[in-house]
């Protein structure tokens, strides 16, 4: 692995390393959601480091070149994220819908105890 490409990847894991724990301890990420960019972070720091190791497992997978298996190892890393962020989607998306057949319930029901008190 090149020069260039070990710093570039030391560089970026460290500042987002760095921007994770400012968020965090802003409170504008949780920790829980945090815990998949720091991992990613130490790993691609790791793979920078030891980039014999990765040039050693770049070839026995058959990769031409050891930056590819780097940028493989970040989409691959960028898909896991992007799963997860759909399931927490659904998940927030289930529960607005039952918020709003809850609203619409309390809704019709206020609506037609209202309209009971006036007949009367």
């Amino acid at each position: 692995m090149s020069i260039v490409l070990r710093v570039i990847l030391i560089i970026s894991s460290v500042l987002s390393f760095i921007l994770c724990v400012k968020k965090i301890k802003q409170a504008k990420l949780a920790v829980e959601n945090s815990i998949v960019w720091l991992t990613g972070s130490i790993i691609l720091i790791l793979m920078s480091i030891f980039s014999d190791f990765v040039t050693w497992i770049s070839s026995k997978l058959g990769f031409i070149s050891p930056a590819n298996f780097v940028f493989m190892s970040i989409i691959a890393f960028l898909l896991i994220e992007v799963y997860i962020n759909n399931l927490k989607l659904s998940e927030l998306n289930e529960k607005i819908k039952n918020l709003d057949h809850y609203i619409a319930l309390k809704e019709y029901k206020e609506k037609n105890k209202d309209g009971e008190k006036k007949s009367v």
